[in-house]
């Protein structure tokens, strides 16, 4: 009897007795509330498995709270979401816009636009959350065309009002590389916020658009916007590579006021500002400070920083810092070591490292890994190995590695081997003027004049015109560019004064004119009269007219010159100034008659 009526209890109506229906309410209550506090994916599915057996993973809303959980945690998968997803049914768009996020957060966007292919073939309703991971998803994969569609989408479905939504169009087209169509939607806004800015701003950055992608800030300051840390990463990049040390600092001032405290991504960001920016004591100090929150991107930004910079030893210190504190390499890493080996002449350490890549971390060279290999062995004058370098490469040369080879006999003078560089080039048919520009300059070092004179006829018969070097400068905040024999800058007649005036000051110091890289027919008295009108000799008087002390520094698109290279030593000393050029390959300190890269460059 005792039995039958503890059945009956059992049995009795729970809306009566409360009982049943109240258990499963508290345990559902705390079956959810121990959601959040799921540290790993045993516990979680632990709790799914008590949610199963309640019944409640049937349930719409609990469901949806499930798949959030596993998708969109640190510790979550993709793959048990998606079996959670599978098995609900008639999933509402919380659940569909919950998986298409965790997709694309999780590093899977094109899972996140197929699913998002079967959202809409599923009829499954839409809405405005849908779409910004959408996006995102078209963003990571450049995928211009489909990002095109969605847009499509979006206006049919009147959601082109949304602000978000726009902002992700901005950022989608940026990334795509579409800058006008990510202008035009930013434009259109009614409203804007302060991501709209950043995301124009950073696809600007991104596009190398960099004088644009200031303007458009100056215009945000002026509208009163308060940058965000977006917006001033992006700032920073334009910064490191404009040069312009002034605005960059304005920046890091403005992320002190702006900011509680950084980030490791400002922290990268305000590092490879400082150091493209001539400032590498600075960009080590903030590097140095960073303690623990170092990560792989911070460690290749500072050890790239170190070999633009020639200071390969110590970039090779901070890689063997990087593995003892347990960080391992990446590609990207490795080229930054090569380079480093590349621009101070470290041939056996750089070897070492290319042997450790392959061995012990089990890293594929790349293309760009063979370039550097190619590079180190090509500056130390080991043409040879150079050569045999590319002839065993696993995969077929391209034009750099063959560029990299062709540079490096123009210095060392070696002709047999430039002249198969260049005709390896030309096989390529990349139109590159450098690269019969190099080829001339090899021949007229050799005095094949006859050589020298088909390659500038090729370059005459291919229309071929050569990019003309120009140096950039900050005086004030003011960026100021000069090119060769340049008259267009309001105080000319002073520069070219201040010229003349440095011109007898070298004279005393025994300076006597290399004209030996200009190839045009002329005389030797106007061979010396174009060296004088080099831009970077302009933008240094400019400089010394507008400055009265600290370093003058400058950004040339060009490698620097040998007269060049030296007057500029010479300068230093007699103005006792330190200046600091950026040229297209590495980063050269001149003081006290001096350079840092010991003519090794």
């Amino acid at each position: 009897m005792g039995s039958l009526v503890l059945s009956q209890t059992h049995f009795c109506n729970p809306l009566e007795s409360g009982g049943l229906m109240a258990e499963l309410k508290v345990k559902e209550q705390e079956c959810f509330s121990l959601l959040k506090k799921c540290a790993t994916m045993d516990e979680f599915k632990h709790l799914h498995a008590q949610s199963v057996k309640l019944g409640l993973d049937q349930d719409v809303r609990r469901a949806g709270d499930l798949v959030a959980a596993c998708a969109l945690s640190v510790w979550g998968s993709m793959d048990y979401a998606r079996s959670i997803f599978d098995r609900t049914d008639n999933p509402n768009p919380f659940i569909w816009n919950t998986m298409i996020r965790g997709y694309v957060e999780k590093g899977e966007p094109e899972e996140a636009l197929l699913l998002f292919r079967d959202m809409t073939e599923a009829d499954a309703s839409v809405d405005n959350f849908t779409f910004p991971f959408v996006l995102k998803g078209c963003a990571h994969l450049s995928a211009l065309k489909e990002g095109i569609q969605v847009h499509g989408l979006i206006l049919k479905l009147d959601f082109g009002s949304d602000l978000f939504i726009q902002n992700s169009l901005i950022s989608m087209y940026g990334r795509c590389g579409e800058v006008m169509s990510c202008r035009q939607v930013f434009d259109l806004m009614p409203l804007k916020n302060v991501a709209s800015w950043s995301a124009v701003i950073s696809a600007y950055t991104k596009m190398g658009l960099y004088s644009k992608a200031l303007r458009l800030f100056e215009e945000m300051q002026i509208g009163g916007w308060k940058a965000d840390v977006s917006t001033l990463v992006s700032m920073l990049s334009v910064c490191a590579h404009l040069n312009a040390l002034d605005l960059g600092r304005c920046i890091h001032g403005a992320a002190v006021r702006n900011l509680v405290q950084f980030n490791v991504i400002v922290y990268t960001s305000l590092i490879d500002m400082y150091v493209k920016c001539g400032c590498l004591q600075k960009g080590l100090q903030l590097f140095n400070k960073m303690s623990k929150i170092k990560n792989l991107h911070t460690y290749s930004v500072m050890i790239s920083g170190l070999a633009l910079h020639g200071r390969g030893k110590e970039a090779l210190d901070i890689f063997f810092d990087m593995l003892a504190a347990g960080v391992d390499p990446d590609e990207t890493v490795y080229t930054s070591v090569l380079s480093a080996c590349s621009h101070s002449g470290l041939v056996d350490e750089g070897l070492h490292c290319f042997d450790k890549m392959r061995v012990q971390h089990k890293i594929v060279p790349t293309m760009q890994h063979y370039v550097c290999l190619v590079d180190l062995l090509g500056r130390a004058g080991m043409l040879d190995e150079a050569h045999e370098v590319i002839q065993r490469m696993p995969m077929l040369p391209n034009d750099v590695v063959w560029r990299c080879l062709l540079s490096a006999c123009r210095v060392h003078h070696n002709a047999a081997i430039g002249e198969l560089a260049g005709r390896k080039l030309f096989e390529l048919d990349q139109q590159c003027v450098g690269d019969y520009v190099l080829l001339s300059n090899i021949y007229a070092q050799a005095q094949r004049w006859d050589d020298m004179a088909a390659v500038r006829k090729m370059m005459v018969q291919k229309c071929l015109i050569q990019v003309p070097g120009f140096s950039v400068l900050e005086v004030n905040k003011i960026l100021h560019k000069f090119v060769s024999q340049d008259k267009s800058h309001p105080q000319s007649d002073e520069i070219y004064e201040t010229l003349h005036q440095i011109g007898w000051q070298l004279k005393f110091e025994g300076y006597r004119p290399d004209t030996s890289e200009i190839l045009f027919d002329v005389d030797e008295e106007e061979k010396q009269r174009l060296l004088a009108g080099h831009s970077q000799k302009l933008a240094i008087a400019f400089a010394l007219i507008s400055t009265t002390s600290g370093p003058i520094r400058i950004t040339k698109n060009l490698r620097m010159c040998n007269d060049c290279h030296l007057t500029t030593a010479l300068i230093s000393k007699i103005f006792k100034r330190e200046i600091i050029v950026r040229d297209r390959n590495r980063f050269h300190h001149f003081k006290e008659g001096v350079c840092s890269c010991k003519n090794y460059w």
